[in-house]
């Protein structure tokens, strides 16, 4: 004998529900479009939930039609099972920016949502579809977000793309995991995510956005050793060389430099003395490298090496690190014509020593 069960409970009659409860608001837009449009953000949410009172009555769904209200998720449930969330948008698109991926506000024991999208410009229109078929992509206010797009084609949700169920992805213990690794595995070179979950990023940014100039002198050279630690790309001759230096001083620190490059290169060419010998026209960016040798490697001791494996692109280990780092500025090095006269990998593991 072959059983049947049905995992949402009533749900032929609450698909039923929602369409006549889709209908009824589109017939409301069309007769009273001037009211409609009053309804924008959280007043249109009794306005629906009235509405579909109105329309369970008779069927299983009769005086179970509940307006959450408040910041939970989803707005208006039926049941305790089934829940609606409600969007508006007063432009002439279907697009808009839905809830936190991490759901912590979601209300307990509801297991299928849905959203109920109402475009207000004219025409007026409302559409509702299960809430994992609208979603296509993450966005990032304060926190990882949904982008709802009510005209999203089967097969291209955030889910299709990374392999996991909505209903797997929301059970996650850490549900950002996942989406992190979607999106990194997308970057192209010189690219990073600007916004990292709290489990990989353990120093928060500030809120504040500060310009370069107005960091005192002491976060200024803090900051340059830093960055001659993180990102040894800066000894190259790459043409974007100082990219991803720029991106982390916005995403990091909170920071807006116009003119990176200046910051290690103003300056000109130097004679330098390190130990008895003189090495003569030392470019500007290794001068400020052998002047800053402790901090730089204070730096990278007092920095995790899966830390330094992210920033480097490279595996290393709390072992060989230093080692690792001066490997990485060594090669790098020999690619800028006005170093070849420099042995980088020595005066570094002199300095080392020292």
């Amino acid at each position: 004998m072959i059983i049947s069960v049905n995992s949402d409970p009533n749900r032929n009659e609450f698909d039923i529900l929602l369409s006549s409860t889709i209908d009824e608001l589109n017939l409301h837009a069309k007769n009273s479009s001037k009211n409609v449009a009053t309804l924008s953000g959280r007043n249109l949410e009794p306005y629906v939930r009235d509405v579909m009172t109105d329309l369970a009555v008779g069927t299983v769904f009769e005086n179970s039609i509940e307006l959450i209200g408040g910041q939970k998720f989803p707005d208006i449930i039926a049941k305790k099972y089934y829940g609606i969330e409600v969007k508006t948008t007063t432009q002439n698109h279907w697009k808009t920016t839905g809830n936190s991926v991490l759901e912590s506000t979601r209300v307990d024991n509801v297991e299928r949502i849905f959203m109920l999208f109402a475009k207000l410009a004219s025409p007026i229109e409302f559409r509702c579809r299960p809430y994992e078929e609208v979603l296509s992509e993450i966005v990032v206010t304060h926190s990882p977000r949904y982008l709802i797009d009510m005209n999203l084609e089967q097969g291209k949700t955030i889910f299709d793309k990374i392999k996991i169920p909505y209903d797997t992805l929301r059970k996650e213990v850490n549900p950002i995991r996942p989406i992190v690794d979607y999106y990194k595995s997308k970057l192209k070179p010189g690219e990073e995510l600007w916004w990292m979950d709290a489990e990989n990023n353990s120093k928060p940014s500030s809120i504040v956005i500060k310009i370069w100039n107005n960091l005192s002198s002491k976060e200024k050279h803090d900051l340059k050793n830093r960055a001659m630690a993180y990102f040894p790309e800066l000894f190259g001759n790459s043409n974007d060389k100082f990219g991803r230096l720029a991106i982390w001083f916005i995403t990091s620190e909170a920071v807006v430099c116009p003119n990176v490059r200046d910051l290690f290169t103003a300056g000109g060419k130097q004679d330098c003395v390190i130990g008895e010998k003189v090495y003569k026209k030392v470019p500007r960016i290794f001068l400020n490298l052998f002047e800053n040798m402790p901090s730089i490697i204070e730096t990278i001791t007092q920095t995790s090496a899966s830390e330094l494996s992210e920033y480097w692109q490279t595996c290393t280990t709390e072992q060989t690190k230093l080692f690792d780092w001066i490997d990485l500025v060594a090669e790098l090095a020999k690619k800028i014509k006005d170093a070849k006269h420099l042995d980088i990998k020595q005066i570094l593991a002199e300095l080392i020593l020292n």
